[in-house]
């Protein structure tokens, strides 16, 4: 029996504020590597910052394969008119031993001018529309902190559903942080 994730009130109170054709996903240039890096910083980011990674981390991705392999990625995410607002990415995560039991766990960082303009949900949408149309998995998932109400709601009006709170899941900021899983399957 397939059951399905709950669904909270969060999408009925937000509006559409861009169609799907203003916001586009597009593999990284080199122009994009500066600004990236730039916005990660617990002041312009804080609920992606973890103080772990190389700083560098965008521009080693790019040299080594422009930021995409099969289990991981990162795309730029941009305006219509090719402003650029932010990024969308993805890692693999196992639920069992096989192949088959492969989902991928997906992220969003816009930059603080484009955030609550509805570009988070566009993007997440054509992200989640993009790895079921190159992978083969069944499961696409997102996490968010209990408190990034404003991510919870683009995971919502994006379709995704609310399955469930991790307790201590993130480690941020010097302290523990709970999480709120989400999922979008291939036939939602």
């Amino acid at each position: 029996m397939r059951t399905t994730g709950v669904r909270t009130p969060f999408a009925l109170q937000t509006k559409q504020y861009v169609s799907m054709e203003s916001v586009r996903l597009r593999g990284l240039i080199e122009s994009d590597l500066d600004v990236l890096t730039a916005n990660e910083t617990p002041g312009s980011d804080p609920w992606n910052y973890f103080e772990i990674g190389a700083s560098n981390r965008f521009h080693r991705r790019f040299a080594d394969n422009g930021g995409i392999t099969e289990d991981t990625g990162v795309l730029a995410v941009e305006t219509s008119e090719g402003v650029l607002v932010g990024s969308v990415s993805w890692f693999t995560v196992q639920h069992g031993p096989s192949a088959a039991c492969r989902a991928i766990n997906i992220g969003i960082s816009l930059f603080v001018e484009h955030r609550g303009q509805g570009y988070g949900s566009v993007a997440q949408r054509q992200l989640c529309d993009y790895l079921f149309s190159t992978r083969l998995v069944e499961r696409v998932e997102a996490a968010t902190d209990v408190e990034n109400i404003a991510e919870r709601r683009a995971l919502e009006t994006a379709s995704f559903s609310q399955e469930g709170l991790l307790r201590h899941a993130q480690y941020r900021a010097g302290e523990w942080h709970d999480i709120m899983l989400y999922s979008r399957l291939r036939g939602d």
